[in-house]
């Protein structure tokens, strides 16, 4: 199920609908949460504004899962009640997109990973029996090809560049890849191969070694969480439910 997938492809099955709609929503919701951590704090303008747009982007997407799943659910509630009103062991998102910034490198090699993943799930999901969801694939399709292009030439740029470059980026790389195989639990194990083989290409022209995936972290899907989605939450979460309802 990568980008040839035949049209009419079902949602692939993660519990139900709702939650499917939810664990997407909620992959982009804190990686958004988390690029944005970056913002003034980036090594050049240019840089920092990227992180700002794609965090954007991430954001865009993830409001548009959470109406989504709000209307298939059914129960009258908003995008902002399924983002800021929800607990931790409620969340399930991976578990690689909640790890902490970082340095750059760990940044890049984090983002590149789930870039990557994503080029091969929207381009299976835009052809979704969903007609919302197929909808906002077909956009997210378009965002993740430039967030994996910036991604990734980071990774080759610092992993083909300075002794002390390609040390610090092998080792961002070997630090994110326990968090690999929960990308391809259950349905998601067909978009592998796929994801395999572009990873593989950017770790060739970056001079860098495909880490050990004998040790591999998993539960985000689950509501198991690492302890930094807490931390995360509660600095997201603090303005709406200090102020239930507030409008600007």
């Amino acid at each position: 199920m990568t980008s040839d997938a035949p049209q009419g492809t079902p949602v692939p099955n993660l519990g139900d609908r709702f939650t499917f709609l939810l664990a997407h929503a909620d992959d982009n919701m804190v990686m958004a949460q988390r690029l944005g951590e970056w913002i003034s704090n980036a090594p050049e303008l240019e840089t920092d504004i990227a992180f700002g747009n794609t965090a954007l982007d991430h954001l865009g997407v993830a409001r548009a899962l959470y109406t989504h799943a709000a209307d298939v659910e059914g129960e009258g509630r908003s995008e902002d009640e399924l983002a800021m009103f929800r607990a931790e062991r409620e969340y399930v998102n991976l578990l690689i997109v909640e790890q902490p910034n970082g340095n750059f490198a760990d940044t890049m090699a984090r983002q590149m990973l789930f870039d990557a993943y994503q080029l091969e799930l929207w381009a299976d999901l835009s052809q979704s029996d969903d007609p919302v969801l197929a909808g906002i694939s077909a956009r997210a399709q378009k965002e993740a090809a430039y967030h994996f292009r910036n991604s990734s030439g980071w990774v080759i740029r610092l992993g083909d560049g300075t002794e002390e470059s390609h040390e610090r980026m092998q080792a961002a790389l070997d630090d994110s890849w326990k968090y690999t195989a929960e990308m391809f639990e259950g349905d998601a194990a067909a978009y592998r191969p796929a994801w395999e083989h572009v990873v593989g290409d950017v770790l060739y022209a970056a001079t860098l070694s495909q880490p050990d995936s004998s040790y591999q972290r998993s539960g985000g899907r689950r509501g198991f969480h690492s302890e930094h989605l807490g931390f995360l939450l509660a600095e997201m979460q603090w303005m709406q439910r200090s102020y239930p309802g507030l409008e600007w």
